[in-house]
């Protein structure tokens, strides 16, 4: 039996608390008892027929936290869904003021008349990063590197409960776009460019955070990563075979472990918005594939559509929107009073039939009934002291110790020796946690420097790995390296995030190349380490490099680095994507491996200890 099929006899139990997690991923399944799926259904019916077309239709709208100049406006317009997009964080971005304003938000929503509960949302995408102090995972990239469900699903439980602890249940994550071209700047929060890896791993987060009540997102449906030239928000052009072959495949194995809402994406399929495209979402996604949750518009993404505004949202929801997300407030642009008023317009004159309306908030009832919306309780505050604990930080560490590829090894350069006399540590990497965080960490586009409260740095893992006897300098041009045993530089990518992420020159920087060089003439063994949301074109710098891995964007936990360079944990991770070879080089060609520097699946372990060191190398925790 899955696990699925126990846990529906889990559901037989009449408290809710006991079975809520099994309840939301079962009655999405549609593999639910009777008992369990008429109970929800009835309550639901119950529900609907008793709402206005008011009630209705502020369901089917949510609207950032920031946008709304009363938080009164969630009772006066019966806002089913608020959310905090980049930026819209409370004053000092503590744990217990993000509580607040959820908090505050939710009792609005209980002073409707009919005390529908909200879903608020956030782009906890590696962590809950927006969060002050929280635990910050490896971007995607990375954890597809790991090639470990059992760690992805742990990595997004702990995510869960971070949330949890600061009041909010829905999280706009994971991510399974297929990214086919490294230029996209989003190719960070795919997984893979494997359609198969992309829906093992995405499944696995859908029931990591689930499991902790916390609604999970799959996003964005669908192609997003395969544009042209990976244009953010852009055309991909593919007949619907290959669409389906890779992009929607990911999106099979989500529904199956229960996934309770799929985004739409801001791109278009052969010159069509997605967000109109009622043959994917309405016979596709919810016809042909059973998915049973909402579906949830990205940021004012429907303003995109080809129509005035009216006839925007009537496209949209028409074509099988269920939720819209319209973020702006009163004087700024297409605004939720104006959506309001609007959709109640197109209902009056029937372009948009009612029947669709009680369709959009069936699902949206029916996904707060099964996650146990209607019966939360005041948040656990232990949850909330939690956040950023030890225990969080060890999940997180050992995703970073299994997301490292090993690249080049060249005559065992690593791992290195605790023992060593003296380390030279090269580049402004090294010491800057947000280049290790990267975008989406506490800003939309994350920034430079030490961004968030607690974390370790890998110029501080270093110091806190070696022996006591051993001195750690730090050389910010390279210089200095002629006496030193051992030179480790870390460089990489300043943090971004969509949009500005997009790049056409995917060449390590000439700052970061001429660090390497001026590294090397000293004649040290020198490892490389590159913090990165996607492979770069490293031209010289891998030949100078005695070894050379890429790190990606590890997060907090610096820590895990230095566990596999100096070789307490084996290095385990696989490339989640070819590496290209040339700046020429073609996204298929890269991913045939026709003219990749390294296959997909590529990885170096440690065969050979270093001639100082007997200590037994450990291979990192399935299941942490």
């Amino acid at each position: 039996m899955n696990s699925f099929g126990s846990t529906i006899q889990l559901l037989e139990i009449k408290s809710r608390s006991c079975c809520r997690p099994a309840l939301l991923a079962a009655l999405l399944l549609g593999c639910v008892n009777s008992r369990a799926a008429s109970d929800v259904d009835a309550r639901v019916g119950s529900l609907l027929a008793q709402m206005t077309l008011a009630e209705k239709i502020g369901q089917m709208t949510q609207v950032d936290s920031a946008a709304l100049p009363d938080k009164s406006h969630i009772q006066k317009y019966f806002l089913g869904s608020v959310l905090s997009g980049g930026g819209s964080d409370p004053a000092d971005n503590s744990p217990q003021s993000w509580l607040n304003l959820t908090a505050e938000c939710q009792s609005w929503a209980a002073k409707t008349r009919l005390k529908i509960p909200l879903l608020y949302g956030v782009d906890a995408v590696h962590g809950h990063n927006n969060v002050l102090g929280a635990v910050i995972f490896p971007h995607h990239i990375g954890l597809g590197a790991t090639r470990n469900p059992a760690l992805v699903e742990s990595a997004a439980r702990v995510t869960a409960e971070e949330i949890a602890g600061t009041g909010i249940n829905w999280t706009f994550a994971p991510c399974i776009a297929v990214a086919q071209d490294a230029r996209w700047g989003r190719t960070y929060e795919s997984f893979s460019d494997s359609p198969e890896l992309t829906g093992e791993l995405g499944a696995a987060a859908v029931r990591g955070f689930q499991k902790n009540s916390i609604l999970a997102c799959a996003k964005h449906f669908v192609g997003d990563g395969g544009t042209r030239g990976g244009a953010d928000q852009g055309d991909t052009a593919a007949d619907e075979a290959t669409l389906r072959k890779i992009h929607l495949a990911p999106y099979l194995p989500a529904i199956k472990s229960g996934v309770g809402s799929v985004m739409i994406s801001f791109s278009s399929w052969n010159g069509a918005k997605m967000h109109g495209n009622k043959h994917l979402i309405s016979d596709v996604l919810k016809g042909e594939l059973g998915f049973k949750g909402f579906t949830i518009s990205d940021w004012a993404a429907i303003d995109q559509l080809p129509h005035d505004y009216k006839g925007s949202i009537e496209a949209s929801i028409n074509a099988g929107l269920d939720m819209i997300m319209v973020p702006n407030g009163p004087g700024q642009g297409n605004n939720y009073l104006e959506f309001i008023a609007k959709l109640t317009e197109l209902v009056n004159e029937k372009r948009v039939p009612l029947t669709r309306i009680d369709d959009a908030v069936r699902r949206i009832l029916r996904t707060k009934f099964a996650m146990g919306a209607f019966e939360a309780k005041p948040v656990d505050t232990s949850l909330t002291a939690a956040i950023g604990s030890e225990s969080h930080r060890q999940v997180a560490r050992d995703c970073v110790r299994q997301s490292l590829v090993v690249l080049k090894n060249d005559s065992s350069a690593l791992p290195l020796s605790k023992n060593l006399k003296r380390i030279l540590v090269v580049g402004r990497a090294a010491d800057d946690l947000g280049m290790q965080c990267g975008g989406w960490t506490l800003s939309w586009q994350g920034e430079t420097g030490k961004v968030t409260s607690g974390g370790t740095t890998i110029l501080e893992a270093i110091r806190q790995s070696v022996g006591s006897n051993t001195v750690v300098s730090v050389s910010a041009d390279g210089s200095g390296a002629h006496d030193a045993d051992a030179v480790i530089v870390v460089v990489g990518e300043t943090p971004y995030a969509e949009m500005k992420g997009d790049r056409g020159d995917l060449r390590l920087s000439a700052q970061d190349n001429a660090l390497i060089k001026k590294a090397r003439q000293a004649g040290a063994p020198m490892v490389t380490v590159l913090l990165s949301g996607r492979p770069l074109i490293l031209g010289d710098a891998l030949e100078a490099s005695d070894a050379f891995v890429a790190a990606w964007l590890p997060g907090t936990e610096g820590l895990g680095v230095t566990d596999v360079l100096f070789g307490d944990y084996q290095p385990t991770g696989k490339l989640p994507r070819a590496w290209p070879r040339g700046a020429d080089e073609t996204p298929a060609q890269t991913s045939s491996g026709t003219q990749s520097a390294f296959p997909f699946g590529f990885g170096l372990t440690y065969d050979a200890r270093h001639p100082s060191d007997s200590r037994p190398i450990k291979t990192a925790s399935a299941n942490p």
